[in-house]
């Protein structure tokens, strides 16, 4: 016991939040605390704390008890946090918040503070806190060691069900969901020499504030640390579930050393097999990914569709913009029977749509593609590189919004490229000519096509096209487009097809990077 045995008594309200912390999280002196310490608290603090942390060298996060380090996945998520445990859990407040047990993969403990007014409160590790779940037994910590991560609960989809709304754990990943949506791809804070021959640096979150919410609050707000050997950061999250939830991310980063292989609002997906890329999978689901494709919106208001492949070998891909409007990886595809996943239900992993706050200049989209032969592997990475190399002690802000959900809205008229398909050109006999079919559909089924087809214009880095043809395809209410690439000798040929309508009307660029399989 910790000895609150009048816990079900305290009401939550500012006059008594010391009282319900220490019942529900053990306080800890504020010395026990580096940087989430008990004391007072405003926005710039984490701001200072990064900016102090940057004039010194990158020091590892401590790691928690090696024992914890060395349980099995089944056992490490036998640990499960008390949910009467939770924070906020006796209020009417419509957010309720729960931690991480350090162990296996989340072995370096992190901070945690909650934020009343201009008070922060440090919260304390307690064995008390978890349960471990039979068969699994496993003794758990009586001294301090953290906390893994946080995830925060509201009912999202039914009044009286509490659901998952934003988890924080593992370097510096997050990953949330719209309504009625399942977990699937994450995001990060930032990316930090993803692609590099030495190596990427994954920077991480060393300690967060959460601010406590109101009765009636419609968002809930974060603070967080970043740290790494080359930058640290002060981040703040302003996080509003719904139909599609939003993340209005604000950044300050202060580079120990010039980077110039830096990726902002960077997020990270898994991409296995689909209709256009089953090269050697025996499976019996048509398709196994998060998402299916890259949507950009450049600076010059041109949508542009990228679909997604497992190559054979690591691919990474720019696209140069100023100014961009959006980008984000989509999952599109939204068709239970494409994917026959019962468990998996990959017809439900939400999109992450990132629209820039302000002028973010000149840089580029970055894709990166990575091979995989399993689904547990994320192996698709894209971010914003910005051309001018960030330089050491010149701080740098930056803000973003991020949308968990099906995506940005189109006009009604906007005809989406809603499939990408290829195989061998000839199926008689065997062919390195590869038959490319691309499936266009109008954002709004009901917005009626013009008779006339349109013009296909279509471009290739190396190797030859032929047999392009547009027809309409009653199916999707759009057209079809099909032609053949005659590979040659190339190893790769960057693909492009536009549309061009008589009326102007807008249609999605797309763009594609054939490898030699």
């Amino acid at each position: 016991m910790n000895g609150c045995s009048g816990y079900s008594s305290i009401r939550s309200n500012r006059q008594r939040l010391v009282a319900l912390l220490f019942c529900m999280l053990p306080m800890a002196a504020s010395a026990d605390a580096q940087f989430a310490k008990t004391g007072d608290f405003n926005r710039d603090l984490v701001t200072s704390i990064a900016r102090e942390l940057a004039e010194s060298s990158f020091e590892p996060l401590p790691e928690a008890p090696e024992y914890l380090n060395e349980l099995d996945y089944d056992e490490y998520r036998a640990i499960r946090f008390r949910p009467d445990k939770a924070l906020w859990a006796d209020s009417n407040r419509p957010y309720r918040m729960q931690l991480f047990h350090p162990g296996l993969y989340f072995n370096n403990p992190v901070e945690i503070a909650v934020v009343e007014g201009n008070k922060a409160t440090h919260l304390s590790y307690s064995p008390e806190l978890f349960t471990v779940e039979p068969p699994a037994s496993i003794q758990l910590p009586q001294e301090d060691i953290g906390f893994a991560g946080l995830r925060l609960h509201t009912p999202l989809n039914k009044p009286d069900i509490w659901d998952e709304l934003v988890v924080f754990q593992g370097a510096s990943y997050f990953r949330s969901v719209g309504r009625n949506q399942k977990y699937g791809l994450s995001a990060r804070g930032l990316a930090v020499k993803t692609g590099a021959p030495e190596g990427e640096e994954f920077p991480v979150f060393r300690a967060f504030w959460v601010e406590k919410p109101s009765d009636k609050a419609n968002a809930v707000v974060i603070h967080a640390l970043l740290d790494s050997e080359s930058l640290t950061g002060a981040y703040r999250f302003t996080v509003r579930p719904g139909e599609q939830t939003s993340m209005d991310v604000e950044a300050t980063l202060f580079p120990r050393t010039e980077l110039s292989n830096v990726g902002f609002a960077p997020g990270t997906s898994m991409y296995y097999f689909s209709q256009s890329n089953r090269l050697g999978i025996d499976d019996f689901r048509p398709q196994v990914h998060d998402s299916d494709g890259l949507l950009m919106v450049n600076g010059r208001g041109e949508r542009i569709w990228r679909p997604l492949a497992n190559p054979t070998e690591l691919q990474i891909s720019a696209f140069m913009d100023t100014s961009p409007i959006g980008f984000g990886l989509m999952q599109r595809d939204r068709d239970f029977a494409h994917y026959q996943d019962l468990e998996a239900h990959y017809e439900k992993r939400p999109s992450l749509w990132v629209e820039p706050v302000g002028d973010w200049g000149e840089g580029e989209v970055v894709l990166t593609e990575i091979p995989t032969n399993s689904e547990i592997h994320d192996n698709i990475v894209a971010f914003w590189k910005p051309a001018a190399p960030l330089q050491p002690q010149q701080p740098f802000s930056f803000a973003y919004r991020l949308s968990w959900g099906t995506g940005p809205q189109a006009t009604p008229d906007t005809l989406r490229v809603v499939s990408t398909r290829q195989g061998r050109a000839d199926i008689a006999e065997p062919t390195p000519e590869r038959l490319f079919v691309i499936d266009y559909a109008p954002a709004d089924q009901n917005t009626p096509l013009p008779e006339q087809l349109p013009e296909a214009i279509l471009n290739a880095s190396a190797g030859s096209t032929s047999n392009l043809v547009v027809s309409k395809n009653p199916e999707t209410h759009g057209y079809r487009v099909s032609f053949e690439l005659d590979p040659q000798d190339a190893e790769l040929s960057e693909l492009s097809l536009n549309l061009k309508f008589a009326d102007q009307r807008p249609v999605e660029s797309w763009v594609y990077r054939w490898t030699v399989e």
